[in-house]
């Protein structure tokens, strides 16, 4: 029996996302994203797919590493202009019942403890369809958008991140008793005192005296989604993540990564059932093979070669207008995204130049688009799935609402008639639906917070 096939919708509230240029196409509707009833519309017909989540990336700064300014950025609608991921979910959750929703949030600018609330308010006002995208940033110009000259050293942020992800467990898991609300009318007792806990945090980077504002909601902490796949990102994924998101490059490397993210969550006491991962895919589907390559040409017409590069200079940290076409490009300095650098110089060699960059760019991006019929790229999801370990794709846009329309119409039903997807919503919460319960398990690190109330934590 093939695995079951998970599929999130990848997006951003925000014009151009990762194939840049594509907002200009004429049934582009993207820049709608400003209007409630576009989100509403989108999540509805994601849910008609059975689609398991939609995960909204964010930045909280421009790219304006190419060229050393943001003119391309906002030529090219490169993540700009780009409004808040949280405050569209609800209104989402609204007109639909299973759909989980995954929000990027970046930690490292975040204060913990109104975002612990934030995110249990989501949590609450969604039924337990919230999940977490833990960032820790790779822009300056979000740093200096807050004051900073600019941002921490890419490993020292995962060490703020992991005592972030300490402080918030203890407000999510350690605060509240599952029986601390009483709601007895009678006696006038609306909560225990004795059920409810301050949290005394004092840390390198913070300190907190205060219990959680928030009753225990359904899934008390959100689904945690992380994407590092770097050295230092996988042992902070292999702590704390339920599910990883990969970009996709060769099968050995994603299978490599795969295997080594569930090995180090071994040996923290977490199984392999614990962790979930991602791939990042972008696809073209047509009726026929031939179908489908039409509309892949129709879409490059209206690909952005510059806004590629700005989009790419700010995530791997290289401002390419400083290299002619052919010139080496020097990797060695960068504190962007890390793995992105990694994954480039394996493909295109330790010594990549911007012609061979821009090569890659198919469609406006590093991801190389799968073009094919519904048929053809059935065959290469269950093959990607069976020889990676993956679960299942996030599948990025490309011309919106279109590319999510082919999805729903054309790849489920096939996906469905070979076994490989969900025929109806299972009920529960979003950690529920992906993994068997609605709360973290035991041999996640939360877990040590549990218990002990009548005692500050």
């Amino acid at each position: 029996m093939p695995q079951e096939i998970r599929l999130n919708a990848f997006d951003m509230n925000c014009v151009g996302h990762i194939q840049q240029g594509l907002w200009r196409h004429p049934r582009d509707q993207s820049s709608r994203h400003g209007e409630l009833q576009y989100w509403m519309d989108y999540a509805k017909k994601l849910e008609a797919g059975l689609f398991d989540g939609l995960f909204l990336a964010d930045v909280v700064g421009v790219y304006d590493v190419y060229g050393g300014n943001a003119d391309a950025s906002l030529r090219g609608a490169v993540q700009v202009p780009a409004n808040d991921p949280l405050m569209i979910v609800p209104a989402m959750a609204a007109v639909t019942k299973h759909l989980g929703f995954g929000v990027t949030c970046n930690l490292t600018y975040e204060q913990p403890f109104l975002f612990a609330r934030r995110m249990s308010t989501l949590d609450h006002l969604t039924g337990g369809r919230i999940g977490w995208n833990i960032v820790t940033g790779y822009l300056d110009s979000a740093a200096r958008a807050i004051g900073i000259d600019h941002q921490l050293a890419h490993d020292d942020r995962y060490d703020l991140a992991d005592e972030y992800m300490s402080l918030v467990y203890k407000l999510w898991e350690g605060s509240w008793a599952d029986d601390a609300v009483l709601n007895d009318r009678e006696k006038g007792v609306y909560a225990s005192p004795s059920r409810v806990r301050a949290i005394h945090h004092r840390g390198a980077q913070y300190k907190v005296d205060a219990m959680h504002l928030c009753a225990p909601s359904p899934q008390r902490t959100p689904v945690l989604y992380q994407a590092g796949s770097s050295t230092r990102g996988r042992q902070f994924a292999a702590t704390h993540a339920e599910c990883v998101f990969v970009n996709g490059q060769k099968k050995e490397g994603i299978r490599e990564i795969v295997g080594d993210i569930r090995a180090r969550a071994a040996q923290y006491g977490r199984s392999a059932s614990d962790v979930n991962v991602f791939m990042g895919a972008t696809l073209v589907i047509g009726r026929t093979d031939a179908e489908a390559r039409d509309k892949l040409e129709d879409y490059r017409r209206y690909v952005s070669s510059e806004a590629a590069l700005a989009h790419a200079a700010a995530s791997l940290g290289i401002d390419f207008s400083r290299y002619d076409i052919d010139e080496p490009v020097d990797t060695q300095k960068s504190q962007a995204i890390v793995s992105n650098v990694e994954a480039m110089t394996r493909t295109a060699g330790p010594q990549w130049t911007r012609r061979k960059l821009l090569e890659q760019m198919v469609l406006g991006s590093r991801q190389t688009p799968w073009v094919g019929s519904a048929q053809s790229i059935a065959d290469l999801m269950m093959a990607w799935v069976e020889e990676t370990g993956i679960g299942g794709f996030n599948l990025s846009r490309t011309v919106v609402p279109e590319c999510f329309d082919d999805v729903v119409d054309l790849l489920i039903p096939v996906l469905q008639e070979r076994g490989a997807y969900k025929t109806a919503y299972r009920d529960g919460t979003y950690r529920e639906k992906l993994f068997g319960h609605a709360r973290l398990p035991e041999s996640h690190p939360a877990a040590q917070y549990r218990g002990g109330f009548g005692q500050d934590l």
